[in-house]
């Protein structure tokens, strides 16, 4: 059980990261559970820190 939920969040973090270096808004989060949005938009914020950096355009 605890492999599925870290998977779940993982995907959350990864699904951000992507939305992040996309460009889209942080308010298009898909996901409605605290943990998982809060992974998301960790994973978004890191990727729009990426972008300002210069790693992605």
């Amino acid at each position: 059980m605890k492999r599925q939920k870290r998977d779940r969040l993982g995907r959350a973090f990864s699904n951000g990261y992507q939305a992040g270096i996309s460009g889209r808004s942080k308010e298009n989060c898909p996901y409605q559970k605290i943990e998982a949005k809060s992974e998301w938009l960790g994973g978004w914020r890191e990727a729009v820190s990426d972008r300002t950096m210069g790693l992605f355009r």
